[in-house]
């Protein structure tokens, strides 16, 4: 994310968030469940040290000091809400970019990160994870694919032109970067997480209840007018299912490895 305006929007929405995250952080919660499970497969040794880069209200950070009680967690957010939010169960807590992390080389035995490397510049943040990971060290990130809120997209397409959703990364880049990065034994893993919700507008409080409204350059800011409005409505009605109308999360699961010494 090189546009320093743009990060301040994005730090400015997840403080906004930070009280209404969890109650609305559905997939966010099955995401982190689900790269503990790979991590878990991927990486045998007992961590001493782990960072959660991006911890949002503290979910996983608690389910990996569940999984490793004796390892020391530290939990990094650039949103200051956030990190006081998670710093209610953990006791080091710290508000940081992930891009640029105080911390010194080595440090860490985990470097771990759930839905949060699509706000960020992807080679940055994983240049900077293989510089605090120790050797043998073990990465674990989850982000989101380009068919990510596909559904959204098609319904406002006849609309207007502006952007609605972020430019994802496909999994190839991802691989590439953290290649790039000096991290290798990448695993890859792709899925999707649907959530259902009764109506449209419930639908979009969801998502800027989870701060993730910010669409970067090129989004709609002005409002609608209610002929586009119900435009966009009778569009997504026409993906709805018997659970309602969903939002479809591309889900990219990635573990690698620092190389030893």
């Amino acid at each position: 994310m090189p546009d320093p305006s743009l990060k301040q929007r994005v730090r400015e929405s997840f403080d906004r968030a930070a009280e209404t995250y969890d109650g609305a952080a559905v997939v966010q919660r099955r995401v982190c469940d689900r790269l503990l499970e790979e991590l878990v497969g991927f990486h045998a040794a007992i961590p001493g040290t782990i960072l959660d880069a991006g911890c949002g209200t503290g979910y996983g950070a608690g389910i990996l000091g569940a999984r490793w009680p004796n390892a020391q967690i530290v939990v990094a957010d650039f949103a200051p809400a956030m990190v006081r939010q998670a710093r209610r169960g953990h006791t080091f807590c710290c508000a940081a970019d992930i891009e640029h992390l105080p911390f010194r080389a080595q440090a860490f035995d985990v470097w771990w990160s759930s839905l949060t490397v699509q706000w960020c510049d992807l080679a940055t943040t994983f240049t900077e994870a293989a510089r605090v990971l120790r050797a043998g060290g073990a990465l674990a990130v989850s982000t989101l694919g380009p068919a990510t809120f596909h559904e959204l997209r098609d319904a406002f397409s006849g609309v207007d032109q502006y952007r609605h959703t972020l430019p994802f990364s496909e999994p190839d880049r991802i691989a590439a970067v953290l290649e790039t990065a000096g991290l290798q034994k990448v695993m890859l893993k792709r899925e999707t997480h649907t959530v259902f919700y009764p109506d449209l507008k419930a639908l979009l409080r969801a998502v800027k209840d989870i701060g993730a409204n910010n669409v970067g350059d090129n989004g709609r800011s002005g409002m609608f007018g209610r002929r586009a409005w119900q435009q966009v409505q009778t569009a997504y009605e026409r993906h709805r299912t018997a659970e309602g109308l969903p939002a479809s999360y591309d889900v990219v699961l990635a573990c690698a490895e620092k190389a030893g010494n």
